[in-house]
C-alpha cells in the first residue's frame, strides 16, 4: 500500500475555554477510606453556583459557536480534526470567525470569559505514519459497517457510515471514491434491514443473507495497512498557534 491514499493537509487542534461565573464548593461527606476488601471508598457533595445565569447561557452559546465555526471545515477523527490542504483558506477565514464570536462575546460579559486556542502541524501526502492512522481508523469503520450488517443492526451501521464519511474526505480522490461506495453501499443495507427486518419482521439472517457487502471488501482492501519498515516524511511536530491579526497562511 503507498501513502498516496492520504490527501495533504493539516492536523488541527482546538481548544475552547470558558472561565469565571461559576464556583464549585466540594463538601466531603465520608473521607477516602479502605472498605476492607481491598477497595477505597469516598464520598462528596458538590454545589455549583452560577453568578449570572443569562451570562453564562450566552457564554455557553458563544463557545459553542465559536467551536462550530472550525470543526465544520473540517472531518473529524479519533486522534483529531483534520483539514486537507484545499481547505486551508476556509480553515483561516473560520478561525478568524471564532475569534471573533469569542471577542463579541467578551466585550459584553462582565464575570465570563471565552477563549479559542487552535495548533496545526502539516501532514505531507506521503506521511506513513499518519496515513497509518487515517487507514486504520478507517478500516475500523469498515468494519463496524459490516458487522453492522451481519447483525441486522440498521442504527450501527449509520453511525460507523457517518464517521466513515467524515475522515473519508482526508483521502485521495481514488480511496475515497471506494470508501464512498461502500458507504453508499451499508446506508442501502440499513434501509433494507429497517424495512424488511424492522418494520415488517421479516427473518434477520435470511434478509442479511442477500445484502451485498462487495463494495465494503473493495473499500478494505483499498485501505490495508501500510508496509511497516516504509520511511516517514517529517511531519511539523512544531505546531504553530494560527496568528490571524496577520493574515499569513499557514506555513
Amino acid at each position: 500500500m503507498k501513502t498516496s491514499t492520504l490527501k495533504p493537509g493539516v492536523l488541527v487542534g482546538l481548544k475552547t475555554t470558558l472561565s469565571g461565573g461559576v464556583n464549585y464548593q466540594r463538601n466531603d461527606i465520608e473521607t477516602d477510606h479502605s472498605d476492607g476488601d481491598g477497595g477505597r471508598i469516598a464520598k462528596w457533595e458538590t454545589t455549583r453556583q452560577i453568578e449570572n445565569e443569562e451570562e453564562y447561557e450566552r457564554a455557553t452559546v458563544a463557545r459553542s459557536a465559536a467551536r462550530v465555526a472550525i470543526t465544520r471545515v473540517c472531518h473529524a477523527t479519533s486522534f483529531g480534526l483534520l483539514c486537507p490542504t484545499e481547505r486551508e483558506a476556509e480553515l483561516l477565514a473560520a478561525i478568524t470567525d471564532a475569534r471573533r464570536i469569542a471577542a463579541e462575546f467578551n466585550s459584553t460579559s462582565a464575570r465570563t470569559n471565552i477563549g479559542v486556542y487552535v495548533l496545526v502541524g502539516r501532514i505531507a501526502s506521503d506521511d506513513v505514519e499518519a496515513a497509518r492512522a487515517i487507514n486504520a481508523e478507517v478500516r475500523d469503520m469498515i468494519a463496524e459497517m459490516k458487522l453492522g450488517i451481519d447483525l441486522a443492526d440498521a442504527e450501527r451501521i449509520r453511525e460507523a457510515a457517518s464517521k466513515a464519511k467524515q475522515i473519508a474526505g482526508m483521502l485521495s480522490a481514488e480511496v475515497a471514491g471506494k470508501v464512498g461506495e461502500a458507504i453508499t453501499e451499508a446506508r442501502a443495507a440499513a434501509r433494507i434491514i429497517t424495512s424488511k427486518v424492522e418494520k415488517a419482521g421479516e427473518d434477520a439472517a435470511v434478509v442479511v443473507k442477500a445484502l451485498s457487502t462487495e463494495k465494503l471488501m473493495a473499500a478494505r482492501f483499498a485501505v490495508l495497512d501500510l508496509d511497516p519498515v516504509a520511511e516517514s516524511a517529517p511531519v511539523n511536530a512544531g505546531a504553530v498557534d494560527l496568528d490571524f491579526t496577520e493574515e499569513r497562511a499557514l506555513a
